[in-house]
């Protein structure tokens, strides 16, 4: 979403929103009329791109239905961990990550506290990994990750040295690396990266301000040591795995509902303070998913 803030997104598959035209983004919602033969009113739907207004005309076969069921009631989830965010943090891993089970792997997430990266810390546990260190911005986010959501190290990349720290953290290297930020961040734990070892490009998040390119261009040096090492660096695009979207949402609903994953919401209540959480979530004010709610 702050990339369509950018008059190019610098990529194909996002356009910027145009002056004068409601924003929209991830929203779920209930339906009080239909004329689409395949929703009745009643029914729960969501869509990628939900106007920011508590009532909105949209194309039926534009939403997807969804069953409150799946999720124990928390309709919120399918924004989250049920959702595109979960889809993602899940496809990216399984896809991007090769874990393999028993091979004494070591991930390192950041963005750790946030929506994508407090999932993807679990289930690349769940998947096999042996230890999973997350990096986030304050003490109570990497309190919550060690005591909360079952990583073995957490560091705050805003206190001391974060070289030194992921060095203690992870004395055997980095095998896999879920990359959220970019910039300085990435660059450090690239260095201390092992030979055949793999970054999944989720998000860049501290380039958003820049004229971006899809993936962004490193440092001569850490680019050198991606060759030298083999280190593989690929964008993820969740909707180049749609085939695997139903199995997916499957796999993370039984997860939560075996109390595998736990998730984590910032919620904020009403349609005006939509500009506030997303001020917020663009400062590391959440911990977990964003979520405004719009209504009851």
């Amino acid at each position: 979403m702050r990339i369509r803030l950018n008059e190019d997104t610098g990529a194909d598959f996002i356009k910027p929103w145009q002056l004068s035209e409601v924003i929209d983004g991830g929203g779920v919602g209930v339906v009080e009329e239909s004329q689409y033969e395949n929703l009745a009113k009643g029914d729960f739907v969501t869509f990628f791109n939900w106007p920011w207004q508590t009532k909105a005309i949209l194309e039926g076969n534009t939403l997807e239905k969804v069953d409150p069921r799946v999720v124990d009631g928390h309709l919120s989830y399918f924004l989250g961990a049920v959702g595109t965010t979960g889809l993602t943090s899940l496809l990216a891993i399984k896809e991007q990550g090769h874990i393999t089970a028993g091979s004494n792997q070591t991930l390192v997430v950041s963005g750790a506290a946030g929506a994508c990266g407090s999932l993807a810390g679990q289930i690349g546990r769940l998947e096999g990994c042996s230890k999973v260190v997350g990096i986030c911005g304050t003490n109570e986010k990497c309190s919550i990750l060690v005591s909360e959501l079952g990583f073995d190290a957490a560091i705050n990349y805003k206190k001391g040295n974060v070289a030194e720290q992921l060095r203690k953290a992870c004395p055997s290297g980095v095998d896999v690396y879920f990359d959220n930020v970019g910039g300085v961040i990435s660059d450090t734990v690239i260095r201390q990266m092992n030979k055949n070892s793999h970054v999944i490009l989720c998000g860049q998040i501290s380039q958003y301000n820049n004229d971006m390119l899809h993936p962004p261009p490193l440092l001569p040096e850490v680019e050198s040591i991606l060759k030298t090492k083999n280190i593989t660096r690929d964008r993820f695009l969740l909707f180049d795995y749609k085939d695997k979207f139903e199995s997916g949402v499957l796999q993370l609903s039984q997860w939560f509902k075996e109390g595998k994953i736990k998730v984590k919401e910032t919620v904020i209540n009403g349609l005006e303070n939509m500009g506030v959480a997303f001020q917020s979530m663009m400062t590391g004010g959440n911990i977990g998913k964003q979520i405004v709610r719009v209504s009851e």
